[in-house]
């Protein structure tokens, strides 16, 4: 049975060590993996510039495609936006899809994400995506072709899922999203800090979202979040948090920063304890024993339980709500850039 990321261990006390220095005072004992941030950091540089170079070919669509991407490390919140962005914009009259590299996924070759198979074969977040939005998803290590896959679809709009270090498939806007709760850390690179490029990257992006908080800097938009209904992964009826205030629940999360997803269900009065589980865990049945209590768990890890059968379970929604500015200029900026490509191509050769 493998254990929880915040259980007695090696792998969990490391993890836990690790981003304390990270995003608490400084980075402490980890100031001896200076030497490799520098390492990084020269890696990082050239590499950026080498794509910026005449001699990089970034593969370019005949279509318009944005990259929705961070420069931390861990969570960010790109996955809630993205759903946001792409529901708010099909209802606006495009036709979005979403590329993701599918990670942790058996295989690597492009391929449509079909919303009732298995994380396995399409990675958590791109099936979350595919059930959340009814929109098409592709995924493959191989990026560009799997945007080709959406266009093939009919889909006049590619959306890159956590793309922003993914230089192969050209952009032309980048969205920028800074975790509202967490910052950028102590402001180091990898792996002496979260960073996986310098901070001044963020003001290059078209968009700079903070998620999960009401304000931002002037300039940046904010989209606040805030949690949804409970879904039975029965299939049954879905229920308010507010039903289950008062009882005990055992609550399990494997994202990146579970803090708001507990924070969340101590705010609504539920009791009981909370397992932490490293970021993409491949949860089995070994994970759950049997209970008789509630088991919440959030939407993303979800889509990994499908074999949970004969126990109350369910999964709680977590939503971001982009301002309407934002949106707007989005969508302006959309329209002036399709107006550039040719209306009779539908894929790149």
């Amino acid at each position: 049975m493998s254990g929880p990321a915040d259980a007695a261990g090696p792998q969990g006390g490391l993890q836990a060590w690790v981003l304390a220095r990270w995003y608490g005072a400084g980075p402490g004992l980890l100031w001896l993996l200076a030497p490799l941030e520098w390492l990084y950091a020269a890696v990082v540089a050239a590499r950026r510039a080498w794509w910026r170079s005449r001699w990089a070919r970034p593969q370019r669509l005949p279509r318009p495609v944005v990259v929705v991407g961070n420069i931390v490390a861990g969570g960010a919140g790109k996955t809630p936006l993205i759903a946001a962005l792409a529901q708010d914009l099909a209802a606006r009259g495009w036709r979005p899809g979403i590329v993701s590299r599918g990670y942790g996924r058996r295989e690597d070759a492009p391929r449509r994400v079909d919303a009732a198979g298995r994380a396995a074969d399409f990675g958590d977040e791109p099936l979350l995506l595919a059930r959340q939005t009814g929109l098409p998803v592709a995924v493959g290590r191989d990026r560009p072709a799997a945007a080709r896959l959406l266009l093939e679809a009919g889909c006049d709009l590619v959306l890159a899922d956590d793309g922003l270090q993914h230089y192969r498939l050209a952009r032309d806007i980048e969205i920028g999203v800074v975790p509202g709760r967490r910052g950028q850390g102590n402001g180091h690179l990898l792996p002496l800090g979260p960073l996986r490029e310098p901070a001044a990257r963020l003001a290059q992006c078209d968009y700079r979202v903070h998620t999960g908080v009401a304000t931002a800097p002037a300039g940046d938009y904010a989209a606040p979040g805030r949690s949804g209904a409970l879904h039975p992964l029965d299939g049954g009826a879905p229920r308010a948090l507010s039903t289950l205030a008062g009882q005990e629940v055992e609550a399990v999360a494997a994202i990146a920063d579970p803090g708001p997803f507990f924070a969340t269900l101590d705010a609504a009065g539920l009791r009981g304890p909370r397992r932490r589980y490293p970021d993409h865990h491949a949860f089995g049945p070994a994970d759950f024993a049997a209970g008789r209590v509630p088991l919440l768990m959030t939407a993303k890890d979800a889509v990994k339980c499908d074999f949970l059968q004969g126990r109350e379970a369910y999964s709680l929604d977590y939503l971001l709500i982009p301002p309407t500015a934002l949106l707007d200029a989005l969508d302006a900026q959309l329209r002036r850039l399709a107006a550039t490509f040719k209306p009779t191509e539908t894929h790149a050769g």
